[in-house]
């Protein structure tokens, strides 16, 4: 079984295999998750994992990855603006150790900042406001970072 350790955002796309990849926003109460593919590069919001039981939430995403059979899966790294850690820095990086661990995959890390923000003012300007947006805003959040990946100069195949 190879060893799929956690790598920062220095991967492209050229390293791995063609096919479909899964980005989790991670947060303590929701995780976002979203799809896109190698090919493609096209990211879009896939589901929210409501749940803040860890064995319930592996188990969702477990079906996630069993139906979506991805290559590659992707974490957003929580950081202050002036990119030092912050809580959510360390508990997202055991998330994506755990994942790795459990589903053997390689995973990123990649650089979350600001997607939160980008998600609610995106679901806004489309007329979702309020709490309507607390149903799809991780998975949007999800989506900008899958999407900023594959925007990346490197990221092409």
């Amino acid at each position: 079984m190879p060893n799929h350790s956690l790598a920062t955002e220095n991967y492209s796309v050229e390293q791995s295999q063609a096919g479909a990849v899964l980005a989790f926003d991670f947060g303590k109460k929701r995780i976002g998750v979203a799809v896109g593919n190698t090919a493609v590069k096209v990211a879009r919001p896939l589901a929210t994992v409501d749940s803040e039981v860890t064995e319930r939430r592996f188990a969702l995403i477990g079906e996630l990855i069993e139906t979506w059979q991805p290559v590659l899966l992707i974490v957003g790294l929580p950081l202050h603006s002036d990119g030092t850690a912050h809580e959510l820095t360390q508990l997202s990086q055991r998330f994506a150790r755990r994942l790795s661990g459990r589903f053997n995959i390689k995973v990123i890390m990649k650089d979350e900042r600001y997607t939160s923000e980008i998600a609610s003012v995106t679901l806004r300007e489309a007329g979702v406001t309020g709490r309507k947006q607390k149903a799809v805003l991780d998975q949007i959040a999800a989506q900008q970072i899958l999407q900023s990946f594959f925007d990346e100069p490197h990221a092409t195949t």
